[in-house]
């Protein structure tokens, strides 16, 4: 490809970006525009596909399969960063993440035309949880694949600058994604959607793909493993090489828990679990919170670009630590803004409720359920379950031994006995609504008719602390990209680079929403779960500051 052969060089920096260069930058984008179109797809869609191929099942036990299965693909991404890592440094990048793309896209595509169940069996969901495991191996190639590839064609002082706009199309993806969805749902109606509707959006996918893989075969192999390729110089055995010698293995490492987890969380915080603390424990309705989410992602997603352009000027380190730090000063009253303004007799009900769970102390488990596969039986446990997902702060005191278990609404008190509990529970939503709790679709929450109803003083309000969460996002993820190739050797970078980034982003990252969601159950306090990024979060400034070096003025050619 004319312009992107020779290896760039810091007087480049000086010039606009050229048709090349834009190509090479639009072309390894669009791959992480497949990673969370199908994210959002899959996890929005997860009750669906769950009675589509999991209907065997009581629908609670489809759930936990759905969900199970979606973790499926966030476990195998490391070990697709060290598969595909290692092809990368050994036959070349481009071929490598061109490889990677057709997975995920035909993996994605294939969902959206696999019969069912009810179809075939057994053999749906077994299909279904080797596609998510495909596209999980294919991910952890992929990012690694596209950040290096773009690094290695940008110049000397402008690469935060240039693999920022990957880091953009992370989020333009998702925002496809949920386009796409809410399209889709108003074209079909949501009966017509839940029986088939649902696979049009996977269906798209394929428009996404012949795209992608049309303009990655115009792509030039990097000039930087080219040259290194001909010289004979690059690394037979990369995994060896990258994490056998301390040497590039303490990199890894430092990488991980002082630049990664951090950023991995206060991602996933700032776009995933606000979504769902804005469903599952605000009780806004699911069109809503889309669109929410949807407004403060288009406000925000310019800012990645910002940042990565800060960055090649101050530096990566410290926009990227100081993005974490002020995540975790400023999430608890971010969040409690949402609350109030989301749902405002909600959050007047947690300060003035008062509710309790009394029983025996030997008769009351664990409710951390961060994978969602328990089922509670012990009526202790059962009844703490049912209060946190109704999103009611409370607290659990011990019983006499043998007590039985009650539930305490301010002055009214419901026993919860062995079994026959919907009695039960419709007894405490009944005292909980009595005494200042929001009724389901109560006039109160945040509420949008259309679209672009986002004048109101509460919406706009609502979009407004959202659009804080994501700017945060973009503080700590515009820079990734550039500092993760710069921290790495040419000739095992693709295979260093990959293993940290889907450790922190695929484990600590990806399964934050359900840790997080435990934390609250177990404790029946709904911001009790933000303690999970907020601790990373520290964690990641404290050893960054110390381990981490700047990179930003790195020569990542001097080795070629």
């Amino acid at each position: 490809m004319a312009g992107a052969t020779a290896i760039p060089r810091t007087g480049d920096a000086a010039r606009p970006m050229n048709a090349a260069e834009k190509r090479v930058i639009f072309a390894s984008s669009l791959g992480t525009v497949f990673e969370w179109y199908d994210f959002y797809l899959y996890g929005s869609l997860a009750a669906i596909i769950g009675a589509q191929f999991f209907s065997a099942y009581p629908p609670a036990t489809r759930d936990i399969f759905a969900l199970l299965a979606f973790a499926a693909g966030f476990i195998v991404r490391p070990f697709g960063a060290l598969v595909f890592g290692r092809i990368g440094d050994l036959v070349g990048r481009k071929y490598t993440f061109l490889v990677t793309i057709l997975i995920m896209g035909l993996s994605t595509f294939i969902v959206g035309v696999l019969p069912n169940a009810a179809t075939i069996g057994i053999a749906a969901p077994i299909i279904l949880i080797v596609l998510r495991l495909a596209q999980g191996l294919a991910l952890g190639g992929e990012y690694g694949g596209a950040a290096t590839y773009v690094a290695e064609h940008a110049p000397n002082g402008r690469r935060g600058f240039y693999t920022s706009w990957i880091q953009t199309t992370a989020t333009l993806g998702l925002f496809l994604s949920l386009l796409v969805i809410l399209a889709t749902r108003t074209f079909t109606g949501e009966a017509a959607f839940a029986e088939w509707g649902w696979r049009i959006p996977f269906l798209v996918s394929v428009l996404l793909l012949g795209i992608s893989v049309w303009i990655r075969l115009q792509l030039s192999e990097s000039p930087a493993f080219e040259k290194m390729k001909e010289e004979g110089k690059t690394s037979k055995a990369p995994l060896t090489e990258a994490f056998g010698q301390w040497r590039n293995a303490k990199f890894a490492i430092i990488a991980l828990f002082g630049l990664v987890a951090g950023q991995g969380v206060v991602w996933y915080t700032g776009q995933f679990y606000a979504l769902f603390f804005l469903q599952s424990i605000l009780k806004v309705d699911g069109y809503t919170a889309n669109l929410l989410i949807a407004w403060s992602l288009l406000l925000g997603t310019g800012f990645f670009v910002v940042f990565g352009w800060l960055s090649d000027m101050i530096g990566r380190k410290i926009i990227i630590l100081a993005g974490c730090a002020i995540a975790a000063a400023t999430f608890f009253p971010i969040f409690k803004g949402i609350t109030s303004a989301a749902n405002p007799k909600l959050e007047a009900a947690i300060e003035s409720v008062k509710v309790t769970v009394t029983a025996d102390p030997a008769a009351c488990g664990t409710l951390f359920n961060p994978v969602g596969t328990r089922i509670f039986t012990a009526p202790c446990d059962l009844a703490r379950d049912f209060l946190s997902k109704s999103s009611v702060r409370y607290t659990t005191l011990p019983g006499a031994a043998g007590q039985p278990t009650t539930i305490r609404v301010n002055d009214t008190e419901i026993p919860y006995p062995e079994g026959g509990n919907l009695d039960a529970n419709r007894a405490t939503i009944a005292a909980l609504q009595a005494a200042g709790y929001p009724k389901a679709g109560d006039a109160g929450i945040v509420k949008m008719a259309n679209p672009f109803d986002v004048f109101r003083p509460q919406v706009a309000q609502v979009i407004g602390l959202l659009f804080l969460l994501v700017l945060l996002v973009t503080v700590v993820y515009g820079p990734i990209a550039a500092m993760l190739v710069e921290l790495f050797p040419t000739r095992i970078r693709y295979t260093s680079m990959s293993l940290p980034y889907h450790i922190g982003n695929g484990w600590f990252g990806g399964l934050l929403p359900a840790t997080a969601f435990a934390m609250v159950a177990q404790t029946g306090d709904i911001y009790f779960g933000l303690w999970y990024p907020i601790v990373i979060a520290v964690a990641t400034v404290i050893i960054g500051l110390i381990f981490v070096p700047e990179t930003k003025d790195r020569d990542i050619f001097a080795d070629v």
